[in-house]
C-alpha cells in the first residue's frame, strides 16, 4: 500500500482548500446551487483527481482511463472545481456554473463536458450505470477501474439496492463506490428521514467489502483508496464519513446548507475562513 510523504499530503490538503474556495465563488456567482455536499467532499475529490485516478485531461476519451461516475450529481461543483484544476478546462470557466448554454450544468451532462462519463440527475441511476460499466470492463477483460461517488441519502432509492445486489452477485472487484456519509439530506438528517443504519452491514450482506474512513482526512482517504485496490472477489464500498459544509463554520453539519442561495455577506464570510485555513496549510507545507 502506498504511503505519501507528509509534504505531498499537505499539497493535497491545499488543493482541497482551493477546491472549496472555487465552490463558494461558483455558487455565489450562479446565485443557486449546492454547498454542503461539495465542501464536505473536497478532500475526496482532491485525492481522486490528483492521486488515485488513472486519467488524462488532454485526452478525456482515453480508452484505458479509470471511469468516475458522480451518482449524486447535485454535488457537481466540487467535481467541476477538481476538473478545472486538473486542466480539463480553464479555471475561469467555473464562473459559468448553471448559466444558459454552459458546459457546467447544475448536473453533469456527458455530451457537453469531456471527462464526464454520464449525465446525472435522477438519484440512484449513477450507481446502476457504474455497475454496468464495471461489468462491461470485466467482460472485456479491461484493466481500468470504475469509481462511483454516491450520497448517503441517495440510498433511499430502490434502484441503488438493485445495483448493489447485482454488483455483489457478479463479484465486481473492479468497482469502488464512495459513499458521502455526511448524515444529511435535503429535508433533514438521514436517520430522521429514512434511517440507513446499520448501513455498512447492509453492504456486507450484499457481498461487498466495506472500508470506513474519515472523508475529511487526506491521509485516511488515500489509505482507503489504496486499500480498495488490494481487495478482490467482491466490489468495494468506502464509507467516507464527512462533515457537510466542511471548512465554513456556519455551514458545518447544518442540513439547510444542502442547498440554498447565499445572503449578502455570507459568501464573503466563507471565503475569509477558507483563506485563513489556506494560510495555515501553507505554513505547515513549508515547514515539512
Amino acid at each position: 500500500m502506498e504511503h505519501l510523504h507528509e509534504k505531498e499530503l499537505k499539497r493535497l490538503e491545499l488543493l482541497a482548500n482551493k477546491l472549496r474556495q472555487h465552490v463558494i465563488t461558483m455558487v455565489a456567482q450562479a446565485k443557486s446551487g449546492h454547498q454542503g455536499g461539495p465542501l464536505g467532499m473536497a478532500d475526496v475529490f482532491a485525492v481522486l483527481y490528483f492521486h488515485t485516478l488513472n486519467h488524462d485531461p488532454k485526452n478525456p476519451a482515453w480508452e484505458e482511463r479509470d471511469r468516475l461516475i458522480l451518482s449524486n450529481g447535485h454535488i457537481c461543483p466540487i467535481r467541476y472545481a477538481a476538473m478545472a484544476e486538473a486542466a480539463y478546462f480553464p479555471v475561469a470557466e467555473l464562473m459559468t456554473l448553471r448559466k444558459l448554454g454552459t458546459r457546467l450544468q447544475g448536473h453533469p451532462e456527458r455530451t457537453k463536458l469531456p471527462g464526464s462519463e454520464t449525465t446525472s440527475g435522477p438519484l440512484g441511476s449513477g450507481l446502476a450505470q457504474a455497475v454496468g460499466l464495471a461489468y462491461a470492463g470485466k467482460m472485456d477483460k479491461k484493466s481500468w477501474r470504475t469509481y462511483c461517488v454516491t450520497g448517503d441519502g441517495e440510498h433511499d432509492e430502490g434502484i441503488m439496492w438493485e445495483a448493489i445486489h447485482f454488483a455483489g452477485k457478479a463479484r465486481l472487484d473492479n468497482l469502488v463506490v464512495i459513499v458521502d456519509r455526511n448524515n444529511i439530506q435535503i429535508d433533514g438528517t438521514t436517520e430522521d428521514v429514512m434511517p440507513l443504519e446499520p448501513f455498512s452491514d447492509k453492504y456486507r450482506a450484499f457481498n461487498w467489502h466495506v472500508i470506513e474512513c474519515n472523508g475529511n482526512d487526506i491521509a485516511d482517504v488515500v489509505r482507503a483508496l489504496e486499500e480498495s485496490k488490494s481487495l478482490h472477489q467482491k466490489p468495494v464500498v468506502i464509507m467516507a464519513h464527512t462533515v457537510p459544509g466542511k471548512g465554513v463554520s456556519y455551514m458545518e453539519n447544518n442540513y439547510l446548507w444542502h442547498s440554498q442561495p447565499f445572503k449578502p455577506g455570507e459568501a464573503e464570510k466563507a471565503m475569509v475562513e477558507l483563506k485563513e485555513i489556506e494560510q495555515r496549510l501553507k505554513s505547515e507545507h513549508d515547514a515539512v
